[in-house]
């Protein structure tokens, strides 16, 4: 009995020993992980994008998340290296260069919850992940609970257009995770049809399909710098389009945060804010 406690001793203090202690984060989502998990001590690199939580904006950068700098990767010396899936074969790159990369997937809510887990285990603390996925599903299915009893309204969630213009619309499509955050939040995703991501709508499409909220945050690139100026004047943008029941039941949003866009710990809060959108009488 003694020799086998010992021996777990010894095979939990190497498993310690071998956890990550320098981890490269290759998107805004997964440095907002890694800090949620308590593991911001251990950041070694982060994107030009990463900026949540305030403490991030002094890490060392390693470039754009779309295309970061291999380079600057290596020099940071990392026990391991986390991506998100890209087209730009990212993965096969790092490997090639002797680093330990983890790639993970955020298409939908359940994958979140799925990278927080591989994230944690990862580096060494999986009762972190499942503990942070716990707190979120419980918190999301709060939300789903208390928006339940009300009309399910349409929603149109742009996240990118013409700058002063309402042409050009890229939007939720059914395949994002943000359509999930919009069904919790009580509404349903105008384009849950789309197999895209997040597709182009033409001007006839918007007007036919004719969605009983708007939600835009179509050219709100740097979020940081959005005034409330700004923000009415996108309100204004739809108001020449009354034919719309958005517009006339003055359901008409522009909102500017990284919390609709970032997919890691703080999507509760972008379905909350949804939910307060679409059903104010919820009172969230």
């Amino acid at each position: 009995m003694v020799r086998r406690t010992a021996i777990l001793l010894a095979v939990l203090a190497l498993a310690v020993c071998a956890a990550p202690r320098r981890i490269v984060s290759t998107a805004p989502n997964i440095t907002e992980i890694l800090y949620a998990l308590g593991l911001g001590d251990r950041v070694a690199g982060v994107t030009n994008y990463c900026h949540y939580p305030p403490e991030v904006r002094n890490k060392p950068k390693i470039g754009p998340f779309i295309q970061p700098n291999l380079e600057a990767i290596v020099a940071l010396r990392a026990d391991l290296v986390i991506i998100q899936k890209n087209p730009i074969q990212l993965y096969p790159k790092l490997r090639g260069l002797g680093q330990n990369v983890l790639e993970i997937d955020h298409d939908t809510v359940g994958n979140i919850y799925r990278s927080i887990e591989q994230i944690a285990a990862a580096a060494g603390v999986p009762e972190r992940g499942r503990a942070l996925r716990g707190r979120m599903q419980a918190e999301l299915e709060r939300i789903r609970r208390r928006t339940a009893p009300f009309p399910r309204r349409k929603v149109l969630f742009v996240v990118g257009r013409t700058a002063n213009s309402i042409e050009g619309i890229v939007a939720v499509g059914g395949s994002s995770y943000l359509s999930d955050l919009l069904a919790i939040a009580g509404g349903v995703n105008m384009l849950a049809d789309s197999a895209a991501a997040y597709p182009k709508v033409p001007t006839e499409e918007l007007l036919s399909r004719n969605p009983e909220v708007v939600i835009d945050m179509g050219d709100m690139t740097d979020t940081d710098s959005v005034t409330e100026a700004r923000k009415r004047s996108v309100v204004a943008l739809w108001n020449r389009y009354p034919m719309l029941k958005a517009v006339r039941e003055r359901r008409v949003y522009s909102v500017a945060s990284d919390i609709y866009v970032v997919p890691g710990p703080r999507i509760v809060d972008a379905a909350r804010e949804f939910a307060r959108m679409l059903h104010p009488e919820a009172g969230l």
